[in-house]
Parts: structure tokens; C-alpha cells; sequence
């Protein structure tokens, strides 16, 4: 429950130090939260959190769960919405699809610690658990969305499309995997940190960082009200790995904790910074750099269509 943050010693340099090269395949993640396939409910990011839940719920350890779905989060990067089941039913034998799955995992994952890769490619084709009976806040967290940035002194400004607690929990959560080597942390205990910080949104709104000014003193026991509510619709078992995993979020005095506060604040900061590129996106970007026009027996009609139809200089 929410309590007076730990003051720590600062963070372990050598960790902030991997942080650069790892920031790309971070902002290729992130895109989880936008990305849909047909006949599944929520993005693929929210997809992963009910997955992990539902793996908790069933009894699997969050070690296991966060190795899991942090590979399928990876694979997801290069091969969004595929899994051995898919492949399989098309007509891949086993060793083809586990080959495939490997392959996109491996490439997605190249500046990652080696070690943690190792764990993570024989999960690659792991079989994906029929969730039973989820805690209604997996579906009320996917409902809810977030507030984004904002200000007690300046006016909000809404960005589309928002992000959910779900998506935003689940990236957090991957996140705090990717980097719990460099702060030697347990995956586990930071999968499960980032999986459960927002548990009070399942019935609080999200109003930022303006709101929670204005909450004030009441703040505290809303989210400690709202959280409690959220705890109690887990197994009892599971309930202590859930409360300590919310104590992290109040200190840094632990891997894990560190872990979890570095991906979470990389996940807010990414999420503005995709809405800045988005919103920087130009048509020469697609043409010139993406090449969306590819090689193929059809490229120089498609250039003869564009050009007609004015959408690209005539000599392109």
C-alpha cells in the first residue's frame, strides 16, 4: 500500500551505462501498445498482461511468467500476433515454427545481456495459457486509460490514441526484464512490480499528475482503498508476491526496485516521444526512407500511379 518512499544510494553506473544501447529495441516495444491482430481482444500489450495474469492466477512463478511473455513481447516486435499454434496450423512442422519464432526473439533481442537471451530463446515457442477466470481489474485496467502528461498550472492536453494502465503496465513490466540484468535484479520480482503498479486504476481514474495535486492528503488512502480491492481478487497465495512487489514501488533500495523505476520512467517518457514522432511523420519518410513503394514487378507502375495522381515528382 502506498507509504513514505525509501531514500537509496544511487544507481549503479555501470547500469545507467547500457541504457543507451538498449533504447532502441525499448521504443520498438512500445509500439505493443498500438498493434492488433484479428480475433483477439485488446493490443498486443494488453494481450501480454492478461497472459501474465492469467499465468499467475493458474499458479506458474513470476520468474517463469516473466521470461515467458518478455519473449513473446520480442518475437511480437518483428512478428506481431504469431506464435507456434499459428504456424503450426498453416502448416509449419514443429521444428520450422520453434526455427521462426527463434529467429525473429534472436533479432529482435541483439542488444540485449547475452545471458538473459540464452533463458529467453527456448521460450520461444512456449505453449500460450488458456487464461480461466481473470480478476476483473485486468479488464478494468485495459478499459482505463491514461492520463498522459499533465501540469497543475497548465491546461491538459489530449493525446490520441491513449495508452491503457494495461498496455502501460505490461511494457513496464517487459521492460524491468530486458534491464534487470544491469541492475542485478531477479526478473521475477521486477516482471511482477511493473505488472502490478497501477492496480488502484482498475476503479480510480487516471487525473495525472494535476489530479493527484489536487487529491492532496486524500490521495493515500484512495489508492490504498482502491488498491486493497484488487489485492483481495487474487488467490491467497498470491497475494504477498503482489503486496511486496507493490512495496518496490515505494524504494530503491533493491535491484528489483531499480529495475522497475527505470523501466517505468522510460515507458512514460517513450510514450510522449512516439506521439512527438507521430506527429513529425512526413510522406517523404515513407517514400525515401521506408521505402513503402518496394522492389517487386510493380514498383515502376505504382511510381507511374503516384506520379500521376501528383503524389511524387514525375521523375521519381
Amino acid at each position: 500500500m502506498p507509504t513514505p518512499a525509501t531514500v537509496s544510494a544511487p544507481a549503479r553506473p555501470e547500469a545507467l551505462a547500457e541504457l543507451a544501447a538498449v533504447l532502441p529495441l525499448l521504443r520498438e516495444l512500445n509500439d505493443l501498445k498500438r498493434g492488433r491482430v484479428a480475433g483477439r481482444d485488446g493490443s498486443l500489450a494488453e494481450q501480454l498482461f492478461a497472459g501474465a495474469w492469467a499465468a499467475l492466477v493458474a499458479g506458474e512463478a513470476p520468474t517463469a511468467v516473466a521470461l515467458r511473455q518478455t519473449a513473446r513481447a520480442l518475437i511480437g516486435v518483428r512478428l506481431p500476433g504469431y506464435n507456434e499454434q499459428l504456424l503450426r496450423t498453416l502448416g509449419l512442422d514443429e521444428e520450422a515454427a520453434a526455427q521462426v519464432l527463434q529467429q525473429a526473439l534472436r533479432g529482435a533481442a541483439q542488444p540485449l545481456d547475452l545471458a538473459l537471451v540464452a533463458q529467453l530463446v527456448p521460450l520461444a515457442g512456449a505453449a500460450e495459457l488458456q487464461p480461466g477466470r481473470l480478476p476483473a481489474f485486468v479488464a478494468q485496467l485495459a478499459q482505463q486509460p491514461r492520463a498522459g502528461a499533465t501540469h497543475p498550472s497548465r491546461s491538459r492536453i489530449m493525446l490520441w490514441p491513449p495508452e491503457s494502465h494495461a498496455d502501460h503496465c505490461a511494457l513496464v513490466a517487459v521492460y524491468a526484464v530486458l534491464l534487470s540484468p544491469y541492475f542485478g535484479a531477479e526478473p521475477g520480482a521486477a516482471f511482477l512490480t511493473g505488472l502490478a503498479h497501477h492496480l488502484h486504476n482498475a476503479v480510480l481514474p487516471d487525473p495525472g499528475y494535476a489530479g493527484d495535486e489536487l487529491l492532496g492528503e486524500h490521495l493515500t488512502g484512495l489508492m490504498t482503498a482502491a488498491t486493497q480491492q484488487a489485492v483481495q481478487q487474487l488467490p491467497a497465495a498470491l497475494q504477498p508476491e503482489v503486496e511486496a512487489a507493490l512495496g518496490r514501488t515505494r524504494a530503491l533500495d533493491e535491484p528489483a526496485a531499480q529495475a522497475f523505476h527505470a523501466a517505468d520512467v522510460l515507458d512514460r517518457v517513450l510514450e510522449m516521444a512516439w506521439h512527438d514522432q507521430s506527429a513529425q511523420f512526413r510522406l517523404h519518410q515513407a517514400l525515401d526512407d521506408l521505402n513503402i513503394v518496394h522492389a517487386g514487378f510493380t514498383q515502376q507502375f505504382h511510381w507511374q500511379v503516384l506520379a500521376a495522381a501528383g503524389l511524387l515528382p514525375i521523375d521519381s
